[in-house]
């Protein structure tokens, strides 16, 4: 059973230090337990130095909304709103998951688009075979939960930001940008997170934090 935690993530130096927090029947010990549904995800935190520069890349395009660094992650894969129940499923079947680590970097920038219109701005994460073989393995453990497969290809990216129906001009960012090379980190783990949204959008918190080799990360000092 992978550590489990109640109360707001916890960032450390290696942008993966959390409070576990088991509670007395081994279920998921979120915070809001009454409220029927939980909104979920799982995903990378880079490390410290690697969110810094992705934070200073900020700014220069209009109607960005910025993400802040508690909200920077590489997604493996989200989940959506699933009941509680599934949700225990989910996160001790992403248990069972083994890797080997390896070393990944951020190179690049790009865009996506809803019907012609850019609503994202993101930096890319190379070599991707890896991150891809690990993506295959959290989606077929979240179908053993009852989850359908993730239909569209896998992309590994970090989310810089979001922008409103209208869209924005990010030519020229992309062109500024477009030789991005950062510092490689090492992938050992992953964490499922759960999305909650507020008056100042979305905030994540852990919910249960994994090994490569199947162990669960000691308390935060």
């Amino acid at each position: 059973m992978p550590a489990l935690v109640a109360g707001p993530l916890i960032i450390g130096a290696n942008g993966r230090d959390f409070k576990p927090n088991r509670n007395r029947t081994g279920t998921l010990a979120m915070r809001g337990y009454s409220r029927p549904m939980h909104r979920l995800f799982v995903a990378i935190r880079p490390p410290a130095p690697v969110r810094s520069a992705l934070l200073s890349l900020a700014g220069g395009v209009e109607g960005a909304r910025w993400q802040d660094d508690e909200q920077l992650h590489l997604t493996l894969r989200f989940i959506g709103d699933v009941d509680r129940h599934r949700a225990n499923d989910i996160a001790d079947l992403l248990g069972g998951i083994r890797f080997t680590p390896f070393d990944v970097r951020i190179e690049g920038v790009g865009s996506f688009d809803r019907r012609g219109v850019v609503d994202t701005l993101w930096a890319g994460v190379q070599p991707r075979e890896a991150l891809a073989q690990l993506h295959r393995k959290v989606d077929r453990a979240c179908a053993r939960a009852g989850l359908p497969p993730e239909g569209r290809a896998y992309l590994p990216h970090v989310t810089l930001a979001r922008f409103g129906r209208g869209g924005a001009l990010v030519d020229a960012f992309l062109a500024v940008h477009a030789g991005l090379a950062g510092p490689s980190f090492r992938v050992d783990g992953f964490t499922l997170f759960e999305s909650r949204l507020g008056h100042d959008g979305a905030r994540y918190e852990a919910v249960a934090d994994y090994r490569a080799d199947g162990g669960s990360v000691s308390p935060a000092t």
